[in-house]
């Protein structure tokens, strides 16, 4: 039992500190030495299923990868856990970014959720700014306040 208590805290450590890696990837790298692959995501230059910014899927799917590789390799020790962690973010990114927020596959486009809906508000906060500067909210599951006043969903369509 405190085996799994402690594999399990580690998941859940890993998740959540993903949050502040993916603000500080997005703010310095995917808008400062980066934006040659990010900058389509923010202003279309062509229109098909996929972007260069789809290129961060698998440079960010890497440390999952190799933590859950490592962690099997070694009687699934706490890098397994930590891979798992960091694989679960990825997942769940997808999931709130690529399709509830920008419908690449039109899915979940009526919630009800105010925590759903600061998060497309927020998000479109970020997406104001068409250029690598004056950004905001590089964020995704953490949303400032202020998004979560008037939240309701209607007011973003």
């Amino acid at each position: 039992m405190e085996a799994l208590l402690i594999n399990a805290s580690i998941v859940l450590a890993s998740f959540f500190s993903m949050e502040g890696i993916a603000w500080l990837t997005h703010k310095f790298v995917m808008h400062g030495m980066l934006w040659s692959l990010h900058r389509d995501h923010h202003k279309k230059e062509t229109y098909s299923f996929f972007e260069r910014n789809d290129f961060f899927f698998l440079i960010f799917a890497l440390p999952g990868i190799a933590g859950l590789f490592l962690g099997m390799q070694n009687n699934y020790n706490y890098e397994f856990w930590i891979g798992l962690g960091i694989t679960l973010y990825g997942f769940t990114y997808f999931f709130v970014h690529d399709i509830f927020i920008h419908q690449r596959f039109k899915l979940f486009r009526k919630s009800q959720s105010k925590y759903m809906t600061a998060i497309r508000r927020a998000h479109k906060m970020h997406h104001k700014h068409i250029n690598k500067e004056h950004g905001e909210c590089f964020g995704m599951l953490w949303v400032p306040f202020k998004y979560f006043r008037n939240s309701n969903p209607n007011s973003l369509l």
